[in-house]
């Protein structure tokens, strides 16, 4: 008799487990908010993303050039520098001080000053200097400039070198000019472009940040919905914590798959960015990171009692956590206490993780650290999920009491005054005869 008890309930549990995904799939399509941060978003964000980031480097960055020496030197400097295909010579200016004003009005990028002493000091045999001044508020195109400037002195020291040298033979002047010589290549980031560094990154924390909207929405509404502003429904089938956060979880879990499969694997095709990902090993990566991102976001829903928390929430903590994941700055120089923080969020080592299988090649057994990281993350995220449901069910089963409670002292009010009414009009008869 246990034994077809237990059965009873087990297949009770399915399915009540299965009315619930079948009823948060439903309202994922129905409902608009829910719909578009957890479909339309992950399909067409990555691909604008990776869209405004795939010149991965910037090409002829305008710079001001302030050239008092006027010799052939300089004039070769500029020459090579104009050749080059970062950089662009766009003005020629008398002053320093008018070059600068260039550059406060974003017409340059940077500027090449020769001082007047520049052939002096060169013919002298001591030193010279060539300024470069950059404006800093970009990256990509103070590094442009200030490497250009650097390969062409070098060049320019080169030629110099050969011209004072006594050498007889070709090799002997690049035994002068490069007696040590160094091979740079660059691993894992063959092309060099902040898109291959940044953007599968981007695309795991995408995955993060949609979840907890959608989820964060779905809970909204179901608060505004709800009479006692209660998280889970009064009904029969919401019997049980873990027939509700499974089917909920299940419902996410099986639209992220594919939103997971989408962006981590057509999305860096369509824009030829470096992939060495393998299905086993990205599997086993994906699996805890989106169970993590689901379970963070249906314990953070308790939070949500309008829709629109949501957006304060998650929307600000995007760029921080990006930061956070040490992709964008060496982790080794970020706080203590933000190293510290960064731990509660799955994007952390998602991200980190990620970005080695499919920028290094790395295997499940190479990210170790961050694949225990996130499964001991679910667990966690999990036990919260199911305590957060817990009190939302006790809160809901109380609302429902005091609700049976106030009807049955309505009806038994409503039966009394019935009663005497029913009493009033019988004296009444009584007192008539």
């Amino acid at each position: 008799m246990d034994k077809e008890g237990l059965v009873y309930r087990i297949r009770e549990g399915l399915k009540d487990m299965c009315y619930i995904w079948a009823k948060e799939m439903r309202s994922t399509i129905t409902d608009e908010g829910v719909l578009i941060f957890c479909i339309l978003v992950p399909l067409f964000y990555p691909l604008l993303y990776s869209w405004i980031y795939n010149n991965e480097v910037v090409r002829d960055v305008p710079v001001a050039v302030v050239d008092l020496a006027h010799s052939h030197i300089t004039r070769e400097f500029i020459r090579k520098v104009d050749a080059s295909p970062d950089t662009k010579v766009a003005y020629y200016c008398n002053s320093l001080d008018e070059a600068k004003i260039l550059v406060e009005k974003q017409v340059v990028r940077g500027i090449i000053y020769f001082p007047t002493n520049f052939n002096n000091q060169l013919f002298r045999g001591e030193q010279s200097h060539v300024g470069v001044y950059c404006d800093m508020s970009l990256m990509l195109t103070y590094k442009a400039i200030y490497q250009t400037a650097q390969e062409v002195s070098q060049d320019i020291n080169s030629e110099i070198q050969i011209s004072q040298s006594k050498d007889f033979t070709e090799r002997d002047e690049e035994l002068t000019t490069k007696p040590l010589d160094v091979d740079q290549v660059q691993i894992f980031n063959a092309t060099g472009g902040y898109g291959n560094a940044i953007i599968p990154g981007v695309l795991m924390l995408i995955l993060q940040q949609t979840l907890l909207l959608g989820i964060g929405l779905a809970a909204g509404t179901a608060r505004e919905n709800n009479r006692y502003q209660d998280l889970v429904p009064i009904s029969r089938h919401y019997n049980g914590i873990f027939r509700i956060v499974m089917g909920k979880s299940l419902c996410y879990f099986m639209i992220y798959c594919v939103m997971g499969a989408y962006i981590t694997l057509c999305v860096p095709r369509f824009f030829h960015y470096t992939s060495m990902v393998t299905a086993p090993t990205l599997f086993g990566l994906m699996v805890p990171y989106l169970l993590a991102c689901i379970f963070f976001g249906m314990g953070l829903s308790c939070l949500v009692r309008y829709r629109e928390n949501v957006l304060l929430l998650v929307v600000f903590t995007s760029v921080p956590m990006l930061f956070m994941t040490g992709i964008s700055w060496p982790q080794s120089n970020i706080p203590g206490i933000w190293q510290g923080l960064s731990i509660i969020f799955p994007s952390t080592y998602g991200v980190r993780g990620f970005l080695r299988i499919s920028s290094m090649g790395a295997t499940l057994s190479d990210i170790q650290a961050e694949y225990q990281a996130l499964w001991i993350q679910v667990l966690v995220y999990f036990l919260v999920t199911c305590a957060v449901y817990r009190y939302q069910i006790y809160h809901t089963r109380r609302h429902a009491f005091e609700r049976m409670e106030m009807l049955k002292n309505k009806a038994q009010e409503a039966r009394a005054r019935r009663n005497a009414q029913t009493e009033a009009a019988l004296l009444e008869e009584a007192d008539t005869d």
